[in-house]
């Protein structure tokens, strides 16, 4: 968002007392308060315009500047305050309306904010800043469309200002335009080539685009223009991992830590392990993410049980009788255990930096076993007629995993439900379900029924079904995860650029060895994944 300019005077003058000689000292006072303000001094600034009110209590314009210092300091709440009663002084004061929607935006209040930047539009049609700053509120309110045309005005005023061309590629990005969205991050580069958040926004963008080597070099320009960005490091290291690059980038996926929303406080430990030899010692480990990243890493834990270390696995409780499959020497403890008297502790995900792993070096899947009396039930439930094919179509529904398509619709299996002697079997909890409702005609999928995973326990049935089947299909879930870690045979559906643990341009997995992976030639269309299924499968039977 851009701030007015409070950089002059111009408009001081009729704030300013009747009196000369008084408008001549208020002038003088506020022309120190803005230099120590332009410097960055804001407190200094603050006691300056302060001052001026002791004086002259209803001087909108130190009220005004007073609430801009409040907003600069991050406290949007004394600065709608401030700026409410300024308002109140000049009621035609373009700026004062503009900079109080910016301290409305940052308190959340994005429909008040837009409405003060409308009415700064109304005064003064000709700046800049208020179009901008109302795309901003705009896009906020999800209302992306609108906001890429009040960009597109503050551009026309103001064709120079890399901040819209910013915040336009972001909009453009939101609605899937990502060749346009990264022109504007290089139009916002060409005007202010040190502009961080559009080096590290066009990377966003890049990887977006599959050019994933391109992401990682943008991302670097950010980092180097800003070292401790560690949103910027994190997202560069799943780049250089989905390019194989493991030692590195497990490296850098280690400032995950001082990213906002990885806020264990477990990340604060002390013994954290960093590779030292563990025969013999104790060692503490805490999960990370999802349940599909607990049971991916999981290898980890058994690793460190291998190297001799007395392994302590914290886990959500529904996962233990899973995990505990693992290894009967493994310590399961409930997902918030503090771990504080063990020799090293680590979070799950580290564990890979430590043991310094590579694609060559990445420990052997199978590593999970189904329970032999379920999966003696699920076999005879199943039966044994036809070729089983277990499938699961709908992956979370949180926004993390949303770009990340993991999931597509079940009619999309019609053309492999349709071959002779194949059935499938749906694997699918939870979300997804009503789809088995609405089938196509002639369309079949087996429901396995109420009695499958119902209790407390995660996974159990379903590692157990799965085994029964011939194939798993699925998108990228936790059930591909649990597949791969069973070594059951499952094929997963991917988009044309998936997360980073499947790589890039490979129809194997070096995670997984039974898994084969079917990717998007076109982003969005699952024809094509699913007919190269069809005849992949034909030639199975």
């Amino acid at each position: 968002m851009d701030e007015f300019d409070f950089s002059r005077l111009d408009g001081l003058r009729n704030e300013a007392p009747n009196q000369a000689s008084q408008a001549k000292e208020t002038l003088a006072m506020f022309q120190m308060g803005l230099d120590r303000h332009n410097s960055g001094d804001l407190r200094s600034a603050a006691s300056v315009y302060e001052e001026v009110l002791r004086r002259d209590p209803k001087n909108a314009e130190a009220l005004h500047l007073l609430g801009l210092v409040a907003y600069q300091a991050g406290q949007p709440v004394p600065a709608i305050d401030f700026m409410s009663q300024a308002i109140a002084l000049s009621p035609e004061a373009a700026p004062m309306y503009g900079n109080r929607g910016l301290a409305l935006a940052a308190a959340g209040r994005q429909e008040e904010a837009l409405a003060d930047f409308d009415r700064a539009i109304a005064l003064q049609p000709d700046l800049a800043a208020p179009h901008h700053n109302r795309g901003a509120a705009l896009q906020a309110l999800g209302r992306t469309e609108e906001a890429i045309a009040s960009y597109d005005r503050a551009l026309q005023l103001n064709p120079r200002n890399a901040g819209v061309f910013n915040d336009r590629g972001a909009s453009l990005r939101a609605l899937g335009r990502r060749d346009a969205a990264l022109a504007d991050y290089d139009a916002a580069l060409a005007l202010d080539p040190k502009n961080v958040a559009a080096w590290y926004n066009r990377g966003g963008t890049l990887r977006d685009l599959g050019r994933v080597e391109e992401a990682v070099e943008s991302y670097g320009q950010a980092v180097a223009l800003n070292p401790d960005l560690a949103i910027a490091h994190h997202n560069r290291a799943l780049c250089r991992l989905q390019l194989g690059d493991y030692l590195g980038g497990f490296e850098e996926y280690e400032w995950r830590k001082r990213c906002p929303t990885f806020d264990d406080p477990r990340y604060g430990l002390e013994r954290p392990w960093a590779g030292e030899r563990l025969k013999g010692k104790s060692l503490f480990v805490f999960p990370e993410l999802y349940q599909g990243d607990v049971i991916q890493f999981a290898r980890f834990v058994l690793a460190a049980e291998q190297a001799g270390a007395r392994v302590t696995l914290a886990a959500p409780k529904a996962m233990h009788a899973l995990l505990q499959t693992l290894s009967p020497s493994i310590n399961l403890r409930g997902e918030d255990e503090a771990g504080e008297s063990y020799d090293y502790q680590s979070p799950l995900l580290s564990l890979p930096h430590a043991f310094k792993t590579t694609l060559e070096s990445l420990p052997n899947a199978p590593y999970l076993r189904a329970d032999p009396a379920r999966v003696a039930h699920w076999r005879e439930a199943i039966g044994p007629q036809g070729f089983k094919v277990g499938v699961v179509w709908q992956g979370s529904t949180l926004p993390y995993a949303l770009p990340l398509q993991r999931s597509f619709p079940l009619a999309a299996l019609k053309g492999l439900a349709a071959l002779p002697d194949v059935r499938l079997i749906s694997l699918q909890k939870v979300n997804g379900l009503e789809q088995l409702h609405t089938l196509p005609k002639g369309m079949a999928v087996e429901d396995l029924g109420e009695g499958f995973d119902p209790g407390p326990e995660a996974f159990v049935d379903t590692a157990a079904a799965m085994s029964c089947c011939d194939l798993v299909i699925t998108p990228d879930t936790s059930v591909a995860h649990l597949a791969g870690a069973l070594g059951v045979n499952t094929w997963v559906a991917l988009p044309a650029v998936s997360d980073w643990r499947w790589m890039s341009a490979r129809d194997d997995s070096p995670w997984y060895p039974h898994t084969r992976l079917f990717r998007q030639s076109v982003p969005g269309d699952w024809t094509a994944v699913f007919d190269e299924m069809a005849g992949a499968l034909k030639g199975l039977r």
